[in-house]
């Protein structure tokens, strides 16, 4: 009888715990969102270092900043190709996606750049928004067509907006297309699967990822599009536009973040412990600390 009552309690006990657990707000307890600087004109492809440092665009005015674990914010780089998403690859490079002439750029720990990718079937690629790379090395990368008054051509010359991949050995193929817009993206390693996002269509999709690069099951994770986005330790979705909504990976929202700017164009989790979230929204730069990991 006492065993009976002991794992009963235990089983009790138990329950409340997980419970507990998952009503646990993703924000951590008193953490409110933190402007850092206000000083540019429109804020984009946030990417963090292996230390945590996290650099970002400026897009419009050409220069990437860098807001190190110390809390100094400082510019890395001026003349990025009007750079627009950013990531990092396993050597340290910063993979960026390059709008002025339409190319996806390697830029090397002493600035220098080699340009990886600009054509795609001989033309010309409509401009390189958003990018994750893989743990093999393969690149990929949306490619949406926003006209830019700063290019001297005025159409297209691709026949959709596509996600492409970049494999290893530099070969460019077609990962995922049918798509208004497609804009963000970001894998998830541990349950290989990919999510897109069509901000023309306002709605964001998931895919199988195969070991070959390719994308594979394309499902409707939710109705709604986003800018950037990002995942945390947990597989939670981190989708923006206004402010920042997180959907469980099952596409339920379960916590939103109020920004108050405008636009929130994009996301990314840095800081020495990889738990604070830093926002690019409109003009600003902003942080908030998290009681969850983002994802590696």
């Amino acid at each position: 009888m006492h065993s009976k009552i002991t794992k009963s309690l235990l089983s009790i006990l138990c329950l409340m715990a997980f419970s507990n657990l998952k009503a646990q707000s993703l924000v951590k307890e008193g953490a409110k969102l933190t402007l850092i600087s206000d000083q540019f004109a429109f804020t984009e492809g946030p990417a963090a270092d292996k230390k945590g440092n996290v650099y970002f665009t400026d897009q419009p005015n050409d220069k990437i900043w860098k807001y190190s674990t110390n809390g100094d914010l400082s510019l890395y780089m001026d003349g990025t190709g009007r750079a627009n998403g950013l990531f990092f690859d396993k050597a340290g490079n910063l993979i960026a996606c390059a709008d002025n002439d339409n190319e996806l750029w390697k830029i090397d720990k002493n600035k220098n750049v080699e340009v990886l990718t600009k054509n795609w079937d001989g033309k010309r690629l409509n401009a390189p928004n958003d990018l994750w790379i893989d743990a093999k090395g393969g690149i990929y990368f949306s490619d949406p067509f926003y006209k830019r008054d700063y290019w001297k051509h005025t159409e297209s010359e691709q026949e959709e907006q596509r996600v492409y991949y970049r494999n290893p050995a530099g070969k460019v193929s077609i990962a995922a297309d049918g798509f208004v817009r497609p804009n963000g993206l970001i894998g998830d390693k541990m349950l290989s699967k990919m999510y897109i996002t069509d901000i023309g269509d306002k709605k964001t999709y998931v895919y199988d990822m195969a070991a070959d690069g390719s994308l594979n099951n394309k499902k409707l994770f939710c109705e709604q599009g986003s800018d950037g986005m990002t995942l945390d330790q947990k597989s939670n979705v981190y989708l923006v536009g206004k402010g920042v909504t997180i959907y469980s990976p099952e596409g339920k929202v379960i916590e939103k973040i109020d920004v108050p700017e405008g636009w929130t164009a994009n996301i990314t989790f840095g800081g020495k412990k990889n738990k604070t979230l830093f926002i690019t929204a409109s003009k600003s730069l902003y942080t908030i600390e998290m009681n969850v990991k983002g994802a590696k």
